[in-house]
């Protein structure tokens, strides 16, 4: 429980810039920090989940990489058929994608991190899950993939919340 909350709280504390700021954030900032938030969950996503998949899996051989590239595969499908299915819209555009629907701006925007979100919290939960289970992931590699997602979440959530 207190893994999975990591990640929230990164989110929460780049949300409370909003009270730290009155005027609009820099255009190049706000760039610089999603750039950031970025390369952190390209990161994480080698480094914390890739690579310990593809080790899990070393008995296959040759075809240790095969489990992490078929799940690497469906998960961007998942995400493909949530942008088509869901309706929402990015932070710099005035056109919704998805379905039509009558929700306002700031809902659609709430989506779509909600919609990023559902694989960061299910990439901390699995982590952690197979940290409880097996000896093959540590706690302190857990930790460090939601630490990593944490910060990610931090600009992320500056970003998100301060327009």
């Amino acid at each position: 429980m207190w893994g999975l909350l990591i990640p929230f709280i990164g989110t929460t504390a780049g949300a409370a810039c909003v009270f730290l700021l009155k005027d609009a954030l820099n255009e190049k900032v706000q760039k610089t920090l999603l750039g950031f938030a970025s390369g952190v969950m390209v990161a994480a996503s080698v480094w914390s989940l890739l690579i310990p998949a593809m080790d899990m899996s070393s008995s296959m051989g040759k075809l240790a990489f095969l489990p992490a590239a078929v799940g690497f595969a469906l998960g961007m499908l998942f995400l493909l058929a949530m942008d088509r299915l869901i309706p929402h819209m990015h932070l710099c555009d005035e056109e919704q994608e998805g379905p039509k629907c009558s929700l306002s701006k700031s809902t659609m925007l709430v989506l779509a991190v909600t919609l990023h979100n559902i694989p960061e919290g299910m990439a901390v939960g699995v982590v952690f899950a197979g940290a409880m289970a097996s000896g093959e992931i540590t706690m302190a590699a857990a930790l460090t993939l939601a630490l990593g997602i944490a910060i990610q979440n931090f600009p992320e959530g500056a970003v998100i919340s301060l327009p």
